[in-house]
């Protein structure tokens, strides 16, 4: 992609008035999140009035993985360079695939940009709100949400026999092994369903296979038609559950809230 035109860099430059970065000389930098997962990292990990911004996402239920009183404390923003100019931020927190103009306009302005990608585990996931908490200026709010999880996940620990769930994502797919939930499933008691009949990140799940071989327990975090056939009552032997989609891509403090919402199936199912 072309980066910015230096005539619109200079403009851009003069609305963000030549700032000084806040975090020079003691004080905490102020942030602007644009990634919803780093969103609900950022709103545990920073003091109040650090964070300026999340994104859109995080203010749409459906994408969001904070709780919507948590996410109305916040502003949001779109992500383009010029609101993110008129917030005066030191440090831009995006994902990985922030387009690469808009970064480039960022930095040519003096703002740093930090990005972080997506978790595969949940050690994955307490080095990287190690990360964002190093960077607000408060390695010890880092500290503190990892204890946290670790709490959570110890309350969600299973002991006994796995129990063999389905994970039934949007589009009919299944999680990997790789995943940060399929971690999850196992840290709280489940066997994956998926991964013992060979299936892969993102592979398919019909409904003709799981009439035909239910599972124990079929978690159930979409709306397709198949997910919602009246054929999956008549599968005494499984149970069904919902399992929220909010709760399936983040790490951080969404951690806590699924592996609560693991436990309570794994002991229902129990």
């Amino acid at each position: 992609m072309k980066r910015l035109a230096p005539a619109l860099l200079l403009f851009l430059a003069a609305c963000s008035g030549g700032r000084e970065l806040s975090g020079e000389g003691g004080e905490r930098p102020t942030i602007v999140s644009l990634n919803p997962c780093t969103d609900a990292i950022l709103a545990e990990v920073a003091d109040p009035g650090q964070l300026l911004a999340i994104s859109h996402y995080s203010k749409d239920p459906r994408a969001s993985s904070m709780e919507p009183e948590v996410a109305a404390r916040y502003a949001s923003t779109g992500g383009t360079v010029e609101e993110i100019l008129a917030l005066e931020p030191d440090i831009v927190v995006a994902s990985t695939f922030i387009a690469p103009a808009t970064r480039a306009a960022l930095e040519d302005l003096g703002v740093r940009v930090e990005t972080f990608g997506s978790v595969a585990s949940v050690e994955d996931s307490k080095e990287q709100v190690r990360q964002i908490a190093r960077l607000t200026g408060d390695p010890a709010s880092g500290e503190a949400l990892v204890a946290s999880i670790e709490r959570a996940l110890a309350d969600a620990g299973a002991v006994g026999r796995p129990v063999e769930a389905a994970l039934w994502q949007p589009s009919g797919i299944v999680p990997g092994q790789g995943a940060l939930i399929s971690d999850l499933l196992r840290r709280t008691g489940f066997e994956s369903y998926s991964a013992v009949r060979g299936m892969a990140q993102a592979d398919y799940l019909a409904l003709e296979q799981v009439v035909a071989d239910p599972p124990q327990v079929l978690l159930i975090a979409g709306s397709e038609a198949g997910q919602r056939h009246p054929v999956l009552s008549d599968l005494p032997e499984m149970r069904r559950e919902s399992f929220d989609t909010s709760l399936l891509y983040c790490g951080g403090p969404t951690i806590i809230r699924a592996a609560e919402r693991l436990a309570q199936i794994r002991q229902d199912v129990s």
